[in-house]
């Protein structure tokens, strides 16, 4: 692939993986994205996840036509992209190695040696002249790990954004970004909101005019089409209208108050995402939860506390930094309801969340008065 007269793709795509991370189900697989740029000096931009070494290095001399690269650009550490240093350097002999300095000691960690007598270390605003091709290196530590570069290319106007804009999926398959670029960075970035947007700013400085990650497809058109996406999942800003009623039940009963709800809220014209937490992707429901701006949580009470999949969900959404939300909880239990009391207490620590005046209490099953909080559940749900 083409992306300049003189920066070429020469990324994978694994069709292998079913869990990214061991934990993302990947359907379409994933792409391990790499570059390089052809100038008086030749620069490769990462490497990529191990299985795929061999192809990378066939990508790379295609890429190359007989000439040999100058530096090896690391911008992130994590194996995905970094697995092939080693092998790289060993083809290579008399490449150098341009990272930041904690990339170096993390090589250490990773290959038992920091390239000490072939590195250059860099760190904010630092450049490499490659030619007419001048490098700009951006710090941008934790988006999501802590040795983290991105650089920027000058010449082409050019951002390499290491794993920034990224998605799940590999290249040969179509199917929309925004979908997939969301569970991604949710689910991987989003605890470091903060940093992220950090980054943004350091970024609205460039005149950027392709972005090229380390997951998922080049992007060239409609930049603010993305970058806005960015700004508003990094300040956990509402995406879209619309209610998550997300429930656990175990004999029926909680599940039955939980699609009333869905079904009242629909039929006042909001949208709603439903989720049986024990059935979903855990990591679909998450997402949706940083994505609409009302949530609805419905779980019994299990052994003084709650059920494990709703406890384990509640984790997922605090752990990612999850705010500026409006909440309403549907609890049942036969003898000792403690589920709303729960759910609000592993909640507390989460920023701007309204909770709603009316909470469902159902003692085993749905009776009147139930049917009335759910109707004053969905009305405040509805304003």
């Amino acid at each position: 692939m083409t992306i300049t007269k003189d920066i070429k793709y020469i990324g994978v795509n694994d069709h292998q993986v079913d869990l990214f991370e061991g934990q993302y189900d990947v359907p379409n697989g994933m792409a391990y994205n790499s570059y390089v740029i052809l100038d008086e000096k030749v620069a490769v931009m990462d490497t990529v996840d191990q299985n795929f070494g061999q192809e990378w290095l066939g990508n790379l001399a295609a890429a190359l036509e007989g000439r040999k690269p100058d530096y090896l650009i690391v911008q992130h550490m994590e194996p995905d992209h970094s697995a092939n240093i080693d092998v790289f350097l060993k083809a290579y002999p008399e490449a150098t190695v341009v990272a930041s300095s904690k990339a170096f000691t993390m090589m250490k960690q990773f290959f038992g040696t920091d390239y000490a007598d072939r590195r250059i270390v860099v760190g904010e605003g630092d450049t490499l002249s490659l030619g007419k091709h001048t490098l700009t290196f951006v710090t941008a530590p934790m988006v999501h790990w802590p040795e983290v570069i991105v650089t920027y290319d000058s010449y082409d106007k050019v951002l390499f954004s290491a794993d920034g804009f990224g998605k799940f999926g590999a290249l040969d398959v179509e199917e929309d970004w925004a979908c997939e670029a969301r569970r991604y960075y949710i689910g991987i970035v989003g605890k470091y909101g903060a940093q992220v947007q950090a980054l943004l700013k350091k970024a609205a400085g460039l005149d950027i005019a392709i972005i090229c990650p380390l997951h998922g497809p080049v992007l060239t058109e409609n930049l603010g089409y993305y970058i806005n996406l960015y700004d508003i999942w990094s300040s956990y800003q509402v995406e879209s209208e619309g209610v998550v009623v997300a429930y656990t039940s175990i004999y029926g009963n909680t599940k039955k108050a939980a699609e009333l709800v869905a079904q009242k809220l629909e039929a006042k014209g909001i949208k709603v995402a439903l989720n049986d937490l024990a059935r979903c992707d855990m990591h679909e429901a998450v997402e949706d939860a940083f994505r609409y701006g009302k949530l609805v949580l419905a779980t019994s009470t299990y052994n003084g506390d709650i059920f494990p999949f709703m406890k384990e969900y509640i984790h997922h959404l605090t752990e990612r930094n999850f705010q500026n939300r409006t909440v309403g909880l549907i609890e049942n239990g036969s003898w000792a309801p403690m589920a709303a009391k729960v759910m609000k207490k592993m909640l507390e620590g989460s920023k701007n969340l309204t909770f709603t005046d009316t909470t469902v209490k159902i003692f085993s099953a749905m009776n009147e008065k139930n049917l009335e909080e759910i109707d004053a559940l969905v009305e405040e749900l509805s304003k």
